[in-house]
């Protein structure tokens, strides 16, 4: 046992493997102090099967872990001669089934290793570029402690083209650091007369625990099993599993020996399983890969959460979210500027809550222009800019179970461009030229609205650009202004219809349009100014009445 905490539940597994017939030697981290090393082996002093090895100072990622590792197998075989397999655990391998199973199913399999063992081209889990480079590189500085020379002096010898040789007649191997080996395999490596050489060596590969035993099994083994008898869980960023209380029928489930790692603290998986009960003997072979579907889904509820809800494990990784927002939503461009009354009119038709212009500079419209709505968002411009994206995230996610619908338009701040275009549960509307609309109907200085239009028509071109990109997954219907006039009624309806997911018997009631008599000409002195509005569509100069509806024009799906 490797031990450097938690020394009350390293006596109680201790205890626990003397009752089923097994010695065991313990190494403590000489980084654990004096006064708590000697309490804990007086506190196991009774026990004669126990025996404490020669202590060396370990530190994750080097060469300490395999030295005490080293000296309690060594104290192991000379001391208990009728030993015939090592079991390698720590502080927090709790036993699953009783000891005296395990030793049963070691005594029919006398001559098998079980350690996991491949080649550096054939394990996933290493990351960062060290999986070969790890026994071709030095590695004299502590991975956690010194970080920032570890770094540059890895990126030194990569410069530089430095390469260690690796000892004649070994083949580098990876696998777990929890392993059980046969007295023969383990006696021949550290009787090894070469071992000092690949001690050595291996003292400046990086992780060596995980590698040393690993390597040098192949050299002497009879009979590999590349697994480890030890359920050992890791996620996405390599750190362990912890088991608590509540994983109690999870790991009965996965008919593992042993399991690592055990908080401390889970009274009742130590109650449950450290107990040497004849009637918890299953005789059924270890299957870790029966619960290998929770953990996947555990680790995609980590990476990826709830669609929608953003959280710290993912937020500093662009686009790592399951869906970008929680439920869908509409957006609507143009339509204010083209209708008087828009919003309470589709607000009565669908249903939906439906906002004015969520982005507008000057303050946040939520509908019937409220100043907080749920979840205490306010509609103080300057806040929401803080982070605009999440600003609508929040807002959609507070308000689950209530169709939301708002206003955009080149006015607005663009902020949320092109995270609507992507955004799947996105359902955007589009009349294309009617920022135009207002300009007509402002009575300003016609330089000004020159300007203007060409500053508003660049933005929306730019709008819509987002919307036809072939990243853009939103569901999209765009309309030219001209087009919409010609046909208003059936475009509403269609818009009725596809938010309700109803298709319904003809609108009875449609908001009124802002008189356009005299908006192509408007549209002709811009022209004649030198700027062409161009997104309107072919508008004619004299406006058709507003009731007249020539043959209509059907609108173009972009997604």
């Amino acid at each position: 046992m490797l031990v450097h905490t938690d020394f009350d539940r390293a006596e109680q597994l201790a205890r626990h493997w003397v009752d089923g017939g097994c010695p065991v030697v313990i190494h403590v981290d000489k980084n654990v102090r004096t006064q708590t090393f000697d309490r804990f082996r007086e506190a196991l002093g009774d026990l004669s099967e126990v025996k404490f090895s020669h202590r060396h100072r370990c530190e994750w990622g080097t060469w300490g872990i395999v030295a005490g590792t080293q000296s309690a197998c060594e104290l192991m075989l000379a001391s208990f001669p009728q030993v015939r397999h090592v079991f390698l655990a720590s502080g927090s391998c709790m036993p699953l089934r009783p000891v005296r199973e395990l030793r049963r199913y070691l005594d029919s399999r006398p001559r098998t290793d079980f350690i996991e063992s491949a080649t550096t081209a054939d394990v996933p889990w290493t990351v960062g570029g060290l999986d070969h480079e790890r026994f071709t590189l030095r590695f004299p500085f502590s991975w956690r402690k010194n970080r920032f020379l570890f770094d540059r002096y890895v990126s030194l010898q990569r410069r530089l083209r430095f390469r260690r040789r690796i000892p004649d007649g070994i083949l580098p191997h990876m696998g777990s650091q929890w392993w059980c080996l046969t007295r023969q395999t383990l006696s021949a490596i550290l009787q090894d007369p070469d071992r000092p050489l690949y001690d050595r060596y291996f003292s400046r590969v990086w992780i060596p625990d995980e590698s040393y035993f690993q390597t040098l099994a192949r050299s002497y083994s009879f009979n590999i099993e590349s697994r480890s008898l030890t359920l050992s869980k890791f996620d996405f960023q390599g750190k362990p599993h912890i088991f608590y209380d509540d994983h109690l029928q999870l790991l009965r489930r996965s008919d593992c020996f042993v399991a690592r790692k055990i908080w401390p603290r889970a009274d009742r998986l130590y109650q449950a399983f450290l107990v040497e009960d004849a009637a918890m003997m299953k005789g059924a072979e270890p299957n870790p890969g029966k619960i290998d579907r929770i953990f996947s889904k555990a680790v995609d509820r980590r990476t990826k959460g709830r669609p929608g809800l953003y959280m710290q494990s993912r937020w500093p990784n662009a686009d790592w979210g399951n869906g970008i927002t929680a439920e869908p939503y509409s957006v609507f461009e143009g339509f204010t500027e083209l209708f008087e009354n828009f919003e309470p009119w589709l607000a009565k038709m669908t249903g939906a809550r439906v906002h004015g212009h969520l982005y507008a500079p000057d303050r946040v419209e939520f509908d019937g222009r409220q100043t907080i709505v749920n979840g205490a968002l306010s509609d103080n411009a300057a806040q929401r800019e803080l982070n605009a994206q999440m600003f609508l995230t929040n807002l959609i996610w507070n308000t689950r179970g209530k169709r939301q619908a708002f206003q955009f338009g080149p006015r607005d701040t663009q902020g949320i461009n092109w995270m609507i275009a992507k955004d799947p549960n996105a359902q955007i509307f589009v009349i294309s030229g009617c920022w135009a609309v207002p300009l007509y109907r402002s009575n300003s200085n016609f330089a000004d609205l020159r300007n203007a239009a060409a500053h508003l028509q660049r933005v929306e071109n730019e709008h819509l650009s987002a919307l036809r990109s072939p990243w853009a997954k939103a569901r999209v219907r765009i309309w030219t202004m001209a087009d919409f006039v010609e046909s208003p009624m059936e475009v509403l309806q269609t818009i009725v219809d596809d938010m309700t997911g109803k298709t319904g018997r003809g609108l009875t009631e449609v908001p009124r349009m802002h008189d356009l008599g005299g908006f192509g000409q408007f549209l002709q002195n811009l022209k004649n100014q030198g700027m062409h509005p161009y997104l309107m569509g072919d508008f004619p100069v004299a406006a058709p009445p507003l009731n007249q509806a020539p043959k209509p024009r059907k609108p173009y799906l972009v997604k």
